[in-house]
């Protein structure tokens, strides 16, 4: 026959790449799994600052209305199940510089040397987009949406008693006096809130902020290395928009405000990526006019 069988030997050789591959990919993501783990061993120790940080926004927001800052356990071991989702977001955020520097190993041995330049700049933006949309989140969504949900209150909103010759706040309105002894006229509604409740509100909050401040980061990087252009993110951006809001439904609570609120911010960055994308392009453009000349 005029063909040959491989020999196993070149069976061998031509393997070999592959299994080292393999054997490198499972090394990242030992290294990715130990880093999350000892994170989260490490947050669930000082779990108590954590969450006073994370109750920082409700307080403030009860404060301005006279109230106590308290958060109500309704369940025996709910305690342990909000220390366990604080170590669980703790991790996640200190580890989150780490795996991306185990992507980068991963694929660096791949990259020539101006791969490696033009991809550089994109692992250093992406921790530095995610701890922008964080505190985006934390620092200006997250005041303004409990004192939004918290002007729902009406009634005796835990004041404290001296203060009981004068109807409290409602609805971010002072009502009219009431006498001493008087009964209010209402049915009082004041917040309660669960701990797990609230923390569980807060982190998505905040690492959907912080995911969703990824966008230009890929999708400029996609740019980069000719996966998209400008053009083609313009011409799908009804379908982008359906996309987004979906999204939005789906990592915020299940009210309008919240859901507008997110879906805004992606879309917005959606738009920032078209034009740090439109711009590589015209930049790669010069750069080509000036080979050629």
């Amino acid at each position: 026959m005029a063909t040959k069988s491989a020999k196993p030997d070149d069976i061998d050789d031509s393997s070999a790449p592959l299994i080292s591959h393999l054997a490198e990919l499972r090394t990242r993501l030992i290294w990715s799994v130990l880093a999350f783990v000892i994170a989260m061993v490490l947050c669930y120790f000082v779990w108590n600052p954590i969450f006073d940080f994370l109750t920082q926004p409700i307080c403030y927001a009860l404060e301005k209305r006279g109230q106590t800052c308290g958060l109500i356990l309704l369940k025996l071991q709910e305690g342990f199940f909000v220390a366990m989702r604080i170590a669980f977001f703790g991790g996640f955020v200190l580890a989150f510089p780490i795996v991306g520097y185990q992507l980068w190993r991963f694929v660096a041995p791949g990259l020539y040397r101006s791969e490696k330049n033009a991809l550089l700049p994109f692992l250093v933006a992406s921790p530095v987009m995610f701890i922008i949309g964080a505190g985006f989140a934390y620092y200006v969504i997250l005041p303004w949406a409990f004192d939004f949900f918290l002007g729902f209150q009406q009634g005796p909103l835990g004041l404290p008693s001296d203060a009981a010759g004068t109807a409290t706040q409602a609805a971010g309105q002072v009502a009219a006096p009431v006498a001493a002894g008087e009964q209010q006229p209402w049915a009082g509604i004041v917040f309660q809130g669960s701990v797990e409740e609230y923390l569980a509100l807060t982190t998505k909050f905040i690492l959907a902020f912080g995911l969703s401040f990824q966008l230009p980061v890929a999708l400029t990087l996609m740019g980069k290395a000719g996966l998209v252009s400008s053009e083609g993110l313009a011409s799908v951006r009804r379908y982008a928009v359906i996309v987004i809001l979906v999204l939005a439904a789906m990592v915020t609570p299940p009210d309008v405000i919240s859901q507008i609120v997110l879906f805004t911010v992606i879309y917005g960055l959606y738009e920032v990526s078209i034009l740090l994308v439109r711009r590589i392009e015209r930049k790669r453009e010069q750069e080509d006019a000036d080979a050629d000349e």
